[in-house]
């Protein structure tokens, strides 16, 4: 796997809408620009916008190909040092057929998204370069107010720095409270916070475990299924598993039907272990976790698969950032990640 050079005060970044194009609709166009100017102000990074990406959803619905010539386009171009999504969606598979793999392989840049993104860092998996798990433009970088201490320092380690060992733990407060973007006077009003009552919740297993890392949001897979992009069981083997599930609040029955496909893939059998998300509003917390070690660890037969729960990835904040294609650490004994950051 290629590792993209990290960045420095003074790149550019692309901006890109790769599914949903609000970032571009008028009554959400000061959100944008919220986050742009904290990607600017705060990281010291020059921020343009790819040429399709701010034409609002019907345009951006409707042109597939348009945005994935964005994406084509913001890789092949040398002035440009990584590319950062607006918002996820849920049509970014119908970029599939415009992916040049070779143009991501030749050019790896840092990649940063999540949620629906989740097809783009299996696009960028399969052509050999590793992306970054984490915060996209108008949630976490345009967090009302401030951006989160947790998320800023996750930003900051994986995306900037080389050589240090990052250690990724609970963050001590989170939230998912909704405030209407359509009101932009809630931009300056902070969402309330929950104390953490968990941390990173072991459901099975212990000590340490090693693996590259790969997966993201499992409302994604079923459109990944077949696919391409969606490796092989011998790609799989000896990976560690992320999931994480979206602000739909995936029902049980269906987290329930998706791990018995991955079982049935042959996936649960090949891999090393497994980290998974905070539920959204901690939604169907205990009723997932007894998914988990049901269909894990008494359908499939793997009590002895690492499971480690309720990690500050996805739908929830703060949020850290996860390295897809590159290996990790879980230390279930400390419940931490450990990221040997080369």
């Amino acid at each position: 796997m290629i590792k993209p050079k990290k960045l420095s005060n003074g790149d550019k970044v692309n901006t890109i809408s790769l599914s949903n194009g609000m970032a571009g609709e008028e009554m959400f166009r000061y959100r944008y620009e919220y986050g742009k100017s904290r990607l600017q102000d705060v990281f010291n990074l020059n921020v343009e916008e790819t040429p399709y990406s701010m034409k609002g959803n019907d345009y951006l619905y409707n042109h597939p190909e348009k945005r994935a010539e964005d994406f084509m386009n913001a890789l092949k171009d040398n002035t440009v040092n990584g590319i950062i999504s607006n918002i996820g969606g849920d049509d970014t598979i119908r970029l599939l057929p415009y992916i040049d793999f070779s143009v991501i392989r030749k050019n790896p840049k840092v990649f940063l998204g999540y949620s629906d993104s989740t097809v783009n860092h299996f696009m960028m998996y399969k052509a050999g370069v590793i992306s970054y798990y984490g915060p996209c433009v108008l949630c976490e970088f345009a967090e009302n107010y401030k951006m989160h201490d947790y998320t800023k320092k996750y930003v900051e380690e994986f995306l900037f720095t080389r050589g240090n060992e990052i250690i990724i733990k609970s963050s001590d407060e989170w939230t998912s409270e909704f405030l209407d973007w359509a009101n932009s006077d809630t931009i300056n009003q902070v969402r309330k916070m929950q104390k953490e009552k968990h941390g990173f919740d072991v459901i099975q297993g212990k000590g340490k475990t090693t693996g590259i890392l790969l997966g993201g949001c499992i409302d994604v897979f079923p459109m990944l299924f077949g696919t391409k992009i969606w490796p092989t069981q011998e790609e799989w083997k000896d990976k560690i598993l992320l999931i994480e599930t979206s602000e739909c609040y995936l029902q049980p029955y269906l987290l329930e039907y998706y791990l018995r496909s991955l079982v049935a893939q042959g996936v649960i059998d090949s891999i090393k272990g497994i980290i998974v998300g905070k539920p959204k509003d901690e939604k169907f917390y205990e009723e997932y976790k007894k998914i988990y070690k049901k269909v894990i660890s008494d359908e499939a037969k793997r009590p002895d698969l690492p499971i480690m729960y309720n990690i500050n990835i996805g739908h929830a904040d703060p949020m850290c950032i996860l390295p897809i294609g590159d290996e990790i650490t879980i230390d279930l004994d400390n419940k931490q990640i450990i990221y040997h950051n080369q």
